[in-house]
């Protein structure tokens, strides 16, 4: 198995500027009290998870807090409150279970801030150590232009559109990616 824990400490106008240090390790039970606030809000707003916008805490904890061979990681800072969080699983069972998937939330009070770089990149190292030969997205929301550039700019390239796949909170019918990369 890869590293479990992960560090970056920014200092004067690094990228996380305005915050002394981040860890980002593997996630306990005792996260999902941090986890859950902007989990509910992100998945309420409709805009970039395909889940069910009312989905209740036992369901998300479940989905959100992986068993192995799937992990789930946060990214808290150093007096533990908790800026984001990923999970990372294979994306097929059996034949399949070469490729991996993740997902990735930030609160919104930590947008901006580089959290969502450093976890995918503290991800895509777990899955080569986890012996991954590649990382597919499934349903990346097309108009989640953050979201997009981040992935293309980490390596990932779309090589599929599945047209009005998501039904978005705000702009109606929109495409989902399907985002890959080779690890």
């Amino acid at each position: 198995m890869g590293g479990a824990r992960g560090y970056l400490v920014a200092g004067t106008g690094g990228v996380l500027a305005g915050w002394s240090a981040m860890e980002i390790r593997i996630a306990t039970a005792d996260d999902w009290p941090g986890i859950w606030p902007f989990l509910r809000e992100i998945v309420a707003a409709g805009e970039t998870y395909t889940w069910p916008r009312d989905v209740d805490e036992t369901q998300a904890r479940q989905m959100w807090l992986v068993t192995p061979p799937g992990r789930t990681v946060v990214a808290v800072d150093t007096d533990g409150t908790v800026l984001g969080s990923a999970k990372l699983t294979p994306n097929q069972l059996g034949p399949g279970a070469h490729v991996a998937n993740a997902s990735f939330m930030v609160a919104p009070s930590a947008a901006g801030r580089g959290i969502g770089r450093a976890l995918g990149e503290h991800v895509l190292g777990l899955a080569r150590a986890d012996g991954y030969r590649a990382m597919q997205f499934n349903a990346v929301v097309a108009v989640n232009t953050r979201a997009v550039a981040l992935w293309r700019s980490l390596g990932f390239e779309v090589v599929g559109r599945i047209p009005e796949g998501f039904r978005h909170a705000v702009d109606g019918y929109v495409d989902l990616l399907v985002m890959y990369r080779r690890l």
